[in-house]
């Protein structure tokens, strides 16, 4: 009997929003490994990490020069994007594209690839901002984990709106943000460090209130739930 799927590819095709936010970030690692390894760029490339993430990455020292000079040039604010696409290692960027391929699909084909571009670039900014605002870090804040809890709250949002579909409470789909959280809160604790985790859920809250925007009915659905929770 004719099967019409007998030659459609066993892997599900990444969506585009995806591909190509994969090939950006992996791209600038892959460009910097090979500077480290001298098969590109000459003797000097091997320095190219810290002169790039002093070029790229976000400084709280610099935001506030910013905001005491009001001097708001494209080299400076273009920071609050750039940093998300710089990362320490090929360790610390390897959960980061993880998370893009695993949620970044998830919420493409729930909400659009526009909805992953948005998310992941307005939840490194807001992740960013937070990070200036709030705290006064001496370090630099690299790498994209901001801007991938934006893809997760994305991807917590659906899972809440399928659960309170199924007239649950909706909680468990906070369970991996919590888990994430947990770990965090244990490796500052055990090793030290800046404090990247707030950046962090500060992209989560990001991602999971613009994947409200992205879906059908979302703030309609949310105002409801908020009714409900008032009125017990």
């Amino acid at each position: 009997m004719y099967n019409p799927d007998a030659d459609a590819s066993p892997i599900n095709p990444l969506p585009k929003s995806v591909i190509l936010l994969l090939v950006l970030v992996g791209g600038v690692e892959i460009a910097l490994q090979l500077a480290e390894r001298g098969m590109i760029g000459g003797p000097t490339a091997i320095g190219w990490r810290l002169q790039w993430a002093q070029q790229f990455g976000f400084f709280d020292s610099v935001f506030e020069w910013m905001r005491v000079n009001q001097d708001y040039g494209f080299k400076s604010l273009v920071r609050f994007i750039t940093y998300a696409f710089i990362h320490a290692g090929g360790t610390h960027i390897l959960f980061v594209l993880i998370f893009i391929a695993a949620f970044g699909k998830f919420v493409a084909e729930m909400l659009g690839d526009l909805a992953v571009l948005v998310i992941y670039v307005i939840s490194a900014i807001v992740g960013a901002l937070a990070y200036g605002l709030i705290l006064d870090e001496s370090g630099m804040l690299i790498g994209g984990y901001p801007a991938v809890y934006g893809l997760l709250g994305g991807f917590t949002w659906v899972q809440f709106l399928i659960e309170r579909m199924d007239n649950k409470s909706g909680l468990r789909a906070f369970g991996l943000i919590g888990f994430f959280m947990a770990i965090q809160l244990a490796y500052k604790l055990f090793f030290g460090g800046n404090n990247d985790w707030l950046a962090e859920l500060f992209g989560f809250g990001t991602g999971f209130t613009l994947a409200i925007a992205f879906g059908p009915g979302g703030f309609g659905m949310l105002r409801e739930l908020f009714l409900r929770l008032r009125q017990r």
